[in-house]
């Protein structure tokens, strides 16, 4: 079996003195070298930005409200109904093209 190497980037970054001795401090207070510092803070913050983009969070009303929904979804209303008759004239005036609605 051969031994897998993982690949790494490099990330540079020019900042004041004085937030370069923060940084330092905050390292050495924590244990870490400068640079696992900086990018174990930058890794947990990117993770807390990806989450609140991707994550959607519903309040337990909100939550009980959308179950039901979708337990027992109102019937159709007259734009959806409006929409099905449009699609169903489309998909009969191209019954003769190559075009494929795949139903």
């Amino acid at each position: 079996m051969g031994t897998v190497i993982a690949k790494q980037d490099r990330i540079g970054a020019r900042v004041p003195h004085e937030v370069y001795e923060t940084l330092c401090r905050a390292a050495e207070l924590t244990g870490a070298t400068v640079n696992q510092f900086l990018v174990q803070a930058a890794l947990k913050e990117a993770q807390t930005v990806i989450e609140r983009e991707e994550v959607i969070r519903l309040s337990p009303r909100d939550w009980n409200w959308l179950l039901d929904l979708m337990e027992n979804p109102p019937g159709p209303n007259a734009k959806l109904k409006a929409a099905l008759k449009h699609y169903q004239k489309a998909k009969r005036d191209d019954a003769g093209t190559n075009f494929s609605w795949g139903s």
